[in-house]
């Protein structure tokens, strides 16, 4: 299967370190840096079968992390012979609560633009979510969202129908074709739901490139109405045609 998606939006690789700690409840003044380097290596594992577009930071936060953790792994005695130098995690920590009192700033500019928005009618500019468009109670899911509810797919695949070899009849044009035909009967999936019926390996990714790709086209949404929480696909509103009878 050769088809490469490239998101307008990617996000970085801080954004992954705060997914996680956040999905995790972790302190961020404590981070088990052996446990958040693994997830972060599994997220860039499945980034890459995907063919995703990594950009370079992704592979310096690896670097980054693998230093930290080796530090971290150094025994008792040899950290306490350099107990003037700070903890190893230190400078990633102040840069992820930099880059997160960014992003709180930057959901706070946003809202202040929705309730401009309800006093002074604009038109909404392309890529915007308004909150009729997500639904009341809902919110736009996230990149790393979709990956992690495609990591939980893969692993309830059993192993032997990753091993089973069937000729490859699974393309994403088509995929896309069928998720949207789907959308004119349903107003509304879960994404799990996408992938009950799938055969194999190649057929679930076919089945999540076409969602990324209906992203970028802009031609549906993902929302979900808590953190973390399952992953609906609506069609955006003004793309929904009426079903032929």
């Amino acid at each position: 299967m050769s088809y490469k998606v490239t998101l307008e939006v990617f996000e970085g690789p801080l954004d992954l370190l705060l997914y996680l700690i956040k999905r995790d409840e972790i302190d961020i003044y404590h981070i088990p840096i052996a446990k958040i380097t693994g997830q972060y290596l599994e997220y860039l594992d499945l980034m890459q079968l995907l063919d995703l577009h990594l950009a370079g930071e992704f592979l310096v936060m690896t670097s980054t992390l693998m230093q930290i953790k080796s530090k971290m792994l150094l025994p008792i005695e040899e950290r306490q012979a350099e107990e003037e130098e700070e903890d190893p995690r230190a400078e990633l920590v102040r840069k992820l609560l930099e880059y997160k009192k960014f992003k709180q700033a930057a959901t706070r500019l946003e809202e202040l633009e929705k309730v401009q928005e309800q006093t002074f009618r604009r038109r909404v500019t392309p890529g915007s979510f308004s909150a009729q468009e997500t639904g009341e109670g809902y919110f736009e899911a996230s990149l790393f969202d979709l990956i992690s509810a495609f990591s939980k797919i893969l692993k309830s695949v059993p192993k032997k129908q990753f091993l089973e070899i069937i000729k490859d009849e699974f393309t994403v044009e088509k995929k896309v074709h069928d998720l949207l035909h789907l959308l004119v009967i349903k107003p509304a999936i879960y994404f799990s739901k996408l992938f009950e019926k799938a055969k194999n390996k190649a057929e679930i990714i076919a089945t999540f490139l076409a969602v990324l790709e209906l992203i970028r086209l802009k031609e549906i949404v993902v929302r979900q109405q808590h953190p973390f929480s399952e992953i609906q696909i609506i069609r955006r509103p003004g793309h929904i045609k009426a079903k032929s009878n």
